[in-house]
């Protein structure tokens, strides 16, 4: 199984476009050692051809122009993108449906009928794309390994998470099996698995279950401090409030991810622009390094 890191970092990338906080300041100054990030979204392929896009972040198009895999140049219109799935319907892993219009036939979507909902009605994607190429709508079931019709060598088993909705649901605070998902993948030949959220505001018996059996973690990195966007003034609320845990403290996904098996590949994705883990001399960075996580960054590249 073949995994490329499309964009690491949460809502509004790194540097945030309208923010100036120690971390984007910095970056822009040159001050910083940090890697500049996209959108969250990564890409999955059992066969190195066909790929698996999860998340159509606002940056897809760089994205793509960046990773020779999904731009295979077979044909005079052509993509190696063969499926697309949503874990949920936020605006930094949806938006960049509308870019992806052009293509010459119904997009493969996978998302929960809870998700579909939000983007027919709330923020109706779903919709105004069957005046371009339109989506092939596939229920993604929770609970069931499943496979995906033109991904060869791949089974996967998405899980309900608890987050949040995005701020225009009707879900919003009232948060519905199905809003939002972790997703299991597995290859077939070798049997190894790969656990992907990107977004995990608690953590559930079923969830550790499956981060346990995982050989490798891909889980949300958000922010360092439950109360770090108060204590900055961006937020009044809460890391845990929007559906995230935070790294440290108790109960905190370092705390989580030092119960994980010695042999387990521990990674965050999903960084907000004011964690200090982008600074790669920090102190909060040194101690995810003590804890043998690694932190995600555009480009790179995970081979199960």
């Amino acid at each position: 199984m073949k995994i490329r890191v499309l964009g690491s970092a949460a809502g509004g990338g790194f540097p945030q476009w309208n923010c100036n906080c120690p971390n984007c300041d910095g970056l822009r100054k040159g001050t910083l050692n940090a890697k500049a990030r996209t959108q969250s979204s990564i890409a999955a392929s059992g066969d190195g051809t066909d790929w698996v896009l999860f998340n159509t972040s606002p940056d897809v198009l760089q994205q793509i122009q960046s990773f020779p895999g999904l731009t295979p140049g077979r044909a005079l219109r052509d993509t190696g993108i063969a499926a697309i799935v949503l874990i949920d319907a936020q605006i930094d892993h949806t938006t960049g449906l509308y870019m992806l219009r052009e293509h010459k036939q119904r997009h493969k979507l996978w998302c929960t009928a809870q998700v579909r909902e939000d983007l027919t009605h709330g923020n109706p994607i779903m919709n105004l794309l069957e005046h371009y190429c339109g989506l092939d709508w596939r229920e993604l079931p929770l609970g069931d390994s499943f496979s995906m019709d033109g991904i060869a060598g791949l089974r996967f088993e998405a899980l309900p998470l608890i987050s949040n909705a995005p701020p225009y649901s009707p879900h919003r605070d009232k948060p519905e099996p199905g809003d939002n998902v972790g997703v299991t993948l597995t290859d077939t030949a070798s049997g190894k698995k790969v656990f992907y959220a990107p977004g995990l505001g608690q953590m559930e018996d079923h969830v550790w279950a499956a981060m346990q059996a995982a050989d490798v973690v891909l889980v949300d990195g958000t922010l360092w401090t439950d109360d770090e966007m108060i204590t900055l003034g961006a937020s009044q609320k809460t890391s845990r409030a929007m559906g995230h845990m935070p790294q440290s403290g108790p109960d905190g996904m370092i705390e989580w991810m030092d119960k994980l098996p010695s042999t387990t590949r521990k990674i965050l994705i999903h960084i907000n622009n004011t964690n200090p883990i982008l600074n790669e001399d920090s102190p909060q960075r040194a101690e995810l390094t003590r804890h043998g996580i690694e932190v995600s960054f555009d480009g790179m590249d995970i081979e199960v």
